[in-house]
């Protein structure tokens, strides 16, 4: 596998700070990869950052929220004819030079996509999140096994990779919200197998978590139907 063959999608909201660092590291990977970076609407200066850095870049005319970025670079994978799409938050958290360790635990697992986990094997000695972001990941996970029988542990995890049937899927059907725990369920539904790889994260490097203690419980409420639904809804 080269670079030509790996999409890098970095969805980036308001990261004109962060964002530098993602992209010279990116840049730095060998093999290097194609690198899209999806502009939600921001109100700073993270297009022009972008385009600086000689990658490709998509503006979304208004914030749309990730699902809507993510879509997005999907649908550019697939038009684009590239095997394998990785997505890589613009924020920091996100150590490019650990995509390899995605790579080969697909290789090693023929999963059609790998979530880079904080949780499982030695993934922990990095960043692991916030007290109360950890239990609304801890319920997500028992509630996804419930619901699958897949139990994933880094379930908010946005550092994954697929390959092209999951990519496939994604382009075409992709939860808007809070996608990262119903992707899970929704590839399950269609009989993809996902898989998980202990990775190191680091703290973001700019903005600010959406999931404080009233907005957590509003996600967890929320996403908890959300993956109901999507488990049960046809493949139509």
């Amino acid at each position: 596998m080269n670079g030509n063959d790996i999409l890098v999608i970095v969805p980036a909201y308001n990261e004109e700070k962060a964002l530098p660092a993602t992209l010279d590291e990116l840049s730095r990977l060998n093999p290097q990869p194609k690198v899209l970076v999806v502009n939600d609407g921001s109100a700073d200066r993270t297009s022009e950052v972008a385009r600086s850095a000689g990658v490709t870049v998509i503006d979304l005319p208004a914030n749309m929220g990730i699902g809507v970025a993510m879509q997005t670079g999907y649908r550019y994978a697939v038009q684009n004819g590239f095997a394998l799409s990785v997505q890589c938050d613009g924020d920091g958290q996100h150590r490019p030079e650990q995509i390899g360790v995605l790579l080969k635990k697909m290789g090693e697992t023929g999963a059609d996509m790998v979530i880079g986990s904080r949780f499982v094997e030695s993934g922990g000695d990095g960043f692991q999140s916030f007290f109360l972001r950890r239990q609304v990941i801890r319920f997500l996970s028992v509630w996804i096994w419930a619901l699958t029988g897949v139990r994933v542990y880094d379930v908010t995890s946005g550092f994954r990779l697929c390959n092209g049937r999951a990519t496939a899927i994604f382009a075409r059907d992709y939860p808007f919200d809070y996608p990262e725990p119903e992707a899970i369920v929704l590839l399950g539904r269609y009989g993809l197998r996902v898989g998980e790889t202990a990775v190191s994260m680091r703290e973001r490097q700019g903005g600010v978590s959406s999931i404080g203690f009233f907005p957590g419980i509003y996600y967890v409420v929320k996403v908890s139907i959300g993956l109901l639904v999507t488990r049960l809804r046809s493949n139509v």
